[in-house]
Formats: structure tokens, C-alpha cells, sequence
């Protein structure tokens, strides 16, 4: 049995979460999110600004690293979640492929830019993301962020799906679905 990651990046704010918890749900596969690790981090040490939030951030994402690496070690498949940056994090899911031989699927969500800093500035004053994310006090640095044209794909092996979640009833989730199961089979 191969083992397969399927690798859910893109901007926040795109539905990479949601669609990773879509995913793991109806493939029966665990998730593992960089955010969600974030906030238990926040939970147990506290928070307060976005230096600090940065700082848990870099933190979390080794933390991820060790866990996808011991799956890996196991032959487990797995979906993990996160705004992966091709400059630091191509080299590292080559080394591993290398390594485990591991079949990746990437799948990257993107929408309109201006339609993404919408959605990002209505989920942090609403209160629905953590407060350790600082997200509120920061709109302007994201802003830049969220509105320039960015790549997110990372130049592993494997299957590579682009999803235009600007309108999320136009995504055709069962053919992701059936992609992903076309080769994964547990």
C-alpha cells in the first residue's frame, strides 16, 4: 500500500480548512492543521500580539513537521492543512518523498484577492478565529497579501488541483473527491 498526503494549501481565507475537514471526513483519513496546532499552542502558553503570534506560528509548523514525518514513518496516509510557502517548503516535501516515498496530492485554493481580504476582515472582527492570531489589529498587513497574486504551489511529485473558491457553490467538491480516491484506496 502506497502512502499518500494530500497536501491543502493556499491564502487564508481561501477554504483550506474547510475542504481539508470535507476531506478527512469523507475519506477517513486524520487532519492535521498548522492553525489548529497554533491555537492549542495559544490555549497552554496565552497570547498577545502579532509577534508573538508569529513566533507560535513557526513553532507550530515544526510541530507539524514532526507529526507528518512519524506518519510517514508508519506508512500512514494523512491530509494536512496550511498556507504552505513554496520558497521554505517545497525542498522539505521533496526531501520526504524522497525519503518515505510518499505520493503527495496538492490541492491549492485561490479566489479573488479583494474577495479574500472580505472574508479574512469579516472572520477576524467577528470573533469566530482565535484572538491569539491577532488577525483584527493586523488588517493592513494582510491586506497586501491577500490582494496580490501569489503561487502557492510547491513543486512536488503527485497530483496538483487548483480550486477558484471565490464562489464556494461553483466548486465541484465530488470531483475533488474522486480524484483524491482515485489514488488512494486505504
Amino acid at each position: 500500500m502506497k502512502t499518500i498526503v494530500v497536501l491543502v494549501t493556499g491564502l487564508p481565507a481561501s477554504g483550506k480548512s474547510y475542504l481539508a475537514q470535507k476531506l478527512a471526513k469523507d475519506l477517513s483519513l486524520p487532519l492535521f492543521s498548522k492553525d489548529e496546532i497554533k491555537e492549542m499552542c495559544f490555549d497552554e502558553l496565552g497570547y498577545s500580539d502579532r509577534a508573538w503570534s508569529k513566533k507560535i506560528g513557526a513553532a507550530s509548523i515544526k510541530i507539524l513537521d514532526y507529526i507528518f514525518e512519524n506518519h510517514l514513518k508508519a506508512q500512514q496516509s494523512f491530509i494536512v492543512e496550511s498556507n504552505f510557502k513554496p520558497e521554505f517548503d517545497t525542498e522539505k516535501f521533496q526531501i520526504l518523498h524522497k525519503k518515505y516515498a510518499v505520493e503527495f496530492f496538492q490541492i491549492c485554493c485561490k479566489a479573488d484577492g479583494e474577495i479574500l481580504y472580505e472574508r479574512f476582515k469579516q472572520r477576524a472582527e467577528s470573533g469566530a478565529r482565535h484572538p491569539g492570531h491577532d488577525d483584527a489589529n493586523n488588517l493592513e498587513e494582510f491586506r497586501e497579501t491577500l490582494t496580490k497574486t501569489h503561487s502557492y504551489k510547491l513543486d512536488v511529485p503527485g497530483e496538483y488541483v487548483e480550486i477558484d473558491t471565490t464562489d464556494f457553490n461553483t466548486v465541484n467538491y465530488s470531483a475533488i473527491l474522486q480524484q483524491v480516491k482515485a489514488i488512494y484506496t486505504p
